[in-house]
């Protein structure tokens, strides 16, 4: 029975520190890896020891096999635990660990290679007689060969990438028009993020759920599932909210589903945690989709809902001992809910977003838990994927559930880089995810118009709020400078009004501040456009203040520095720039024809050289950027003036990449 002391993580952000707790708590010592972007990570700050493996590129740090195993070698770890992405589900990393002597915390290398592959899983489901939707899963990869696949399985139908997941690799596509084109960028963006452009393709499904189920094999030959997790609502293939258990559950359904599960399991004769993913359409039927060969993103509802933890579970099964309860002691109690915070901004297409955590406070209500790896100060960068955190609700109903959650992620203040809070927020509160309606299909016909997806312009109160909090700053400095003990008579009451100019994004936005009452806790009014707000500037202490605004008081989280302020209010993260003594003519909008980077990334592909014509619309360089691509698209008609990167640059956000002159008719 294979024995160790001491866990290295092959992983980072919140999914290495969720392991590191379980294990520290059983008495394992831990050991961190970080790439040279993540030395004040909060992975490597919870670590025992931690080793750096390697520049910023996951290539050469988090996915370096031979760097992992040197750090194990080096601190002495003798057992691995992959996370989830990274190397979790590859099998040469497995078979090192093995070669090394290192007990790898996951399943054989035989079921993470099988399983691994779409295409190959997919055939052995078939052969074990596990429900399949049909679809083309042979070796034969040309273009030819796919286009007649498709033909054969008919319209609409996936493509996606045999050994990815999260969404990457996979396009739905309508009619063959569009095949040749989706197949193109399916594979490249396979190869880039899997190493490999092996594709399937499956008629689509319409509108069904995502369930899938949580799975346990020991080295005894035992399998149990635990439930199932309902996780349908998804954008661009990736999951945004995860649930246990399934609203439409029977005990029937989810005993067939349960039954099927473990029988693919079996096939490989599976050891440690893996989840066995199914579409469940209106009719009740139900279709094998893949075998992810280690721990999901999403375990948390099913821990919630079991009261087991499935880390202390596979260190378990890991050291050769037998799963802790029998199918018929597993118990699932209440309803639990997840969602993913993310650094993305849903009003720009959901754009990742690069910067510093100037502030971040987790909700501390009960009954919920929040998985993050985020400290204040660390940056937030274009190398890995843009989650940040899960915050997950357990309550003794769904709907308990989901209104904690609601509440939760309002209260989660996140401060320097733009999150997916209002987004996650409203989702929630949707009436028709709250009825437990929602499919795959559910942001596309319900929510695509949702005020979340849209830019947000501040609110006369969130300006005189910002103004408020300046004026503050400002009348300190003048009294510090002074050398007075404090600052009553910066600005004296019935004195000429304080006007501020505030920059949001590409707009200004201008303030009038009237002083009724200075001192340590002045009273001010506001005017802002043709809105009056009676302001109270009751506390304010660099992080929190107390307002009392129109006679409500409030307590709004905030950061100022350096003329730059950020509110925390019901959008997320708002950002100010104070641009009251800047010359006129200061802000510049950039010429339509100027194409930026929306975001600090790599370079992929340059589709136009300088003197070429193009069309507004057109596709001119592909930026890469957290692990997906982002087309970039001319503006308008004209020329292309003068292109600035090639393939393979590394760029930083609103970088100009490519300049077309608009061309006007003589």
């Amino acid at each position: 029975m294979p024995s160790f002391n001491k866990i290295l993580i092959a992983n980072r952000g919140e999914i290495a520190c969720r392991v590191m707790r379980t294990a520290q708590q059983l008495g394992y010592r831990t050991v961190a890896v970080y790439s040279e972007a993540d030395s004040e990570a909060r992975h490597v700050q919870l670590a025992d020891e931690a080793v750096c493996i390697g520049p910023a590129q996951v290539a050469q740090s988090y996915l370096s096999i031979e760097a992992i195993i040197a750090a194990a070698r080096r601190t002495g770890a003798d057992a691995v635990h992959p996370g989830y992405g990274f190397l979790s589900e590859n099998a040469e990393f497995a078979r090192a660990c093995e070669a090394a002597g290192i007990v790898f915390i996951g399943p054989t290398v035989e079921a993470i290679h099988l399983m691994g592959s779409k295409r190959l899983s997919k055939i052995a489901m078939l052969d074990a007689q596990v429900p399949c939707i049909p679809g083309y899963e042979g070796a034969e990869q040309d273009d030819a060969t796919l286009a007649r696949e498709a033909e054969r399985i008919g319209y609409p139908l996936m493509i996606k990438a045999s050994a990815g997941g999260g969404g990457r690799g996979m396009r739905l596509v309508h009619e063959a028009t569009e095949l040749a084109a989706q197949i193109r960028t399916a594979r490249s963006e396979a190869q880039n993020a899997f190493g490999s452009g092996e594709l399937i393709i499956e008629r689509a499904v319409i509108r069904p759920r995502h369930v899938e189920i949580q799975v346990f094999g020991d080295q005894h030959g035992n399998i149990v599932y635990l439930g199932e997790r309902d996780c349908s609502v998804q954008r661009r293939h990736q999951k945004v909210v995860e649930e246990a258990p399934c609203p439409v559950m029977t005990p029937e359904l989810r005993r067939a589903m349960g039954e099927a599960a473990v029988k693919a399991a079996r096939t490989v004769n599976y050891v440690g945690a893996g989840t066995v993913e199914f579409l469940l359409d209106a009719s009740g039927d139900f279709y094998f989709l893949e075998m992810n060969t280690r721990l999901q993103v999403e375990h948390p509802v099913t821990e919630l809902i079991t009261g087991q933890d499935l880390v202390a579970w596979q260190i378990r099964v890991a050291e050769g001992q037998p799963l802790p309860l029998a199918q018929d002691e597993i118990r699932l109690d209440g309803h639990a809910m997840e969602v993913r915070l993310y650094a993305e901004d849903p009003a720009s297409n959901f754009l990742p977003q690069t910067g510093e955590v100037l502030r971040w406070e987790p909700s501390e209500l009960p009954g919920i838990r929040i998985d993050h790896g985020l400290v204040e100060g660390q940056p937030v960068t274009p190398f890995y994927d843009p989650m940040l955190a899960k915050v997950i609700a357990w309550g003794a109903t769904r709907d308990e559930a989901r209104r904690k959650l609601v509440r939760a992620v309002e209260d989660c203040v996140l401060l320097g880089v733009n999150g997916n809070q209002r987004f996650l927020a409203n989702l929630l509160a949707h009436p028709e995810f709250a009825a437990g309606h929602a499919t795959t299909a559910f942001i596309g016909e319900h929510f695509s118009d949702d005020p979340s997806l849209r830019a947000h312009a501040p609110s006369a109160t969130e300006l005189a709020t910002a103004a408020a909090l300046l004026y503050q700053a400002s009348a300190e400095s003048r009294a510090h400078q002074a050398g007075l003990a404090g600052w009553r008579s910066a600005g004296s009451a019935g004195s000429a009004p304080w006007r501020f100019v505030l920059r949001h994004g590409e707009q200004k936005l201008a303030v009038e501040l009237s002083v009724l009452e200075a001192g340590v806790r002045p009273r001010l009014q506001a005017r802002v456009g043709d809105s009056d707000v009676a302001i109270a500037l009751l506390r304010a202490d660099g992080r929190w203040a107390t307002l009392e605004l129109d006679g409500v008081r409030r307590r709004v989280a905030y950061h100022h520095s350096a003329g730059r302020l950020w509110l925390y209010g019901q959008h997320g993260n708002l950002e100010l720039l104070d641009v009251t003594h800047e010359p006129a003519g200061g802000l510049n909008a950039a010429s339509s024809g100027t194409v930026k980077a929306p975001m600090d990334g790599a370079i992929v592909d340059v589709l136009v050289g300088e003197g070429e014509r193009v069309a507004k619309g057109q596709l001119l360089v592909v930026l890469e950027a957290m692990k997906m691509e982002h087309p970039l698209k001319a503006g308008i008609d004209g020329v292309i003036r003068r292109v600035q990167v090639t393939a393979g640059d590394q760029v930083k956000n609103r970088q100009v990449l490519v300049e077309v002159e608009e061309q006007l008719e003589a």
